[in-house]
């Protein structure tokens, strides 16, 4: 069996992560590799959040543009989520997701498992699309 490559890096500088969280044995499968359904779902919700605050409101995902599995992420890993807007439309909000595992405790390692890009547009309370603040006239 061979061994999978993993490109040890480190997290970016001067950014914060939008969500942190550690896989849980309850996210993997029988061989601890967590489900790439947990990390889509978590993309998600670190992508929402700074799209919710460039909306100033309620906003929903509406495209998946890409989403790519660098590594695995195990059980234990600390994952860290780190999005930003990369496009503002009239009514959608496009952001950019990276994510990054730091494992093995006693001599760290830090490798980019996942990146992706998530299209989410502004809802009104009816969640009927309406205008991105700032972008009235775009």
């Amino acid at each position: 069996m061979t061994e999978l490559h993993q490109a040890t890096t480190s997290l970016p500088k001067g950014k914060d992560p939008v969500l942190r969280v550690v896989a849980m044995p309850a996210d993997a499968n029988q061989f601890g590799d967590i489900f790439g359904g947990w990390i889509m779902s978590q993309v998600d919700i670190a992508g929402s959040i700074p799209a919710l605050r460039r909306a100033k409101g309620r906003a929903a995902t509406v495209a998946v543009n890409s989403f790519q599995f660098r590594q695995p992420v195990f059980v234990g890993d600390l994952v860290s989520f780190y999005a930003e807007v990369v496009r503002v439309g009239r009514t959608s909000v496009t952001v950019d997701v990276e994510v990054y595992a730091q494992r093995n405790p006693v001599n760290e390692e830090c490798v980019k498992v996942t990146e992706a890009s998530l299209t989410y547009v502004a809802v009104s309370e009816n969640r009927v699309p309406r205008v991105v603040p700032g972008q009235e006239h775009a």
